[in-house]
């Protein structure tokens, strides 16, 4: 007991120093390493990313608890959230919010009986790594949003969906990658409280591809 005290008192401004870094992490801005292609092209495997948790909620420290509402999420963000199916966090693109009435069609989403407006993109962009199929790059009008999506239309995916009505509370959530992604599709709406943050900014990027070396372009990069 008097060797641990003694550690503890030896080394009390490192402890501090990593509680504070935890309680910042918790709830004021986390940083996520991106782990697959889910979000291709707009984030890449190797993406860190710096979450804002005080976008939309102040939370209780540690927990899903809301102690007060920031702002509302809105269609088009990026977002980090726990996944409702097993907890595992993960970042999408929030496309629905609630009281929405999505509908998707062969990859096309109708919002609120909206077609949303998909035109081809002939530029190159970075697409799904390891992946011998083809990819079809789109830029996707989210109700005056505009993103790049990926589609892979020999790979087995869900094309089609709905309508459904986005419960209160919920939210619906794509990846930019359409058909390489567990989204909503698959683990269904998710609940405010499980947003852990927003993300606009890529604070650098190392290639797993390229001997872990930096993505120069994508350092301080916008989302």
């Amino acid at each position: 007991m008097l060797n641990f005290k003694k550690l503890v008192l030896n080394n009390k401004g490192f402890i501090a120093f990593m509680l504070g870094m935890l309680l910042f992490r918790s709830a004021v801005a986390d940083w996520y390493v991106v782990p697959t292609s889910s979000m291709y092209p707009t984030l890449l495997i190797g993406d860190r990313v710096v979450a804002d948790r005080l976008a939309y909620d102040v939370k209780l420290p540690f927990s899903d608890v809301i102690l007060k509402h920031n702002a509302d999420p809105v269609r088009g963000d990026i977002v980090t959230f726990s996944s409702p199916a097993d907890g595992v966090r993960l970042v999408k693109r929030l496309v629905a919010v609630p009281g929405d009435v999505v509908e998707m069609r062969d990859d096309k989403l109708i919002i609120n009986g909206q077609p949303l407006s998909y035109q081809a993109v002939a530029t190159k962009v970075e697409l799904t790594p390891e992946y011998v199929g083809q990819q079809l790059v789109f830029n996707e009008n989210l109700l005056g949003k505009n993103h790049q999506i990926i589609q892979m239309p020999e790979r087995q995916a869900i094309r089609s969906f709905g309508p459904v009505v986005v419960p209160e509370g919920q939210y619906l959530m794509l990846g930019d990658n359409r058909d390489n992604s567990a989204d909503s599709r698959y683990i269904g709406f998710v609940k405010r409280e499980l947003i852990t943050g927003q993300v606009k900014r890529v604070l650098f990027s190392l290639d797993s591809g390229d001997y872990y070396l930096p993505r120069m372009n994508r350092i301080a990069s916008g989302v």
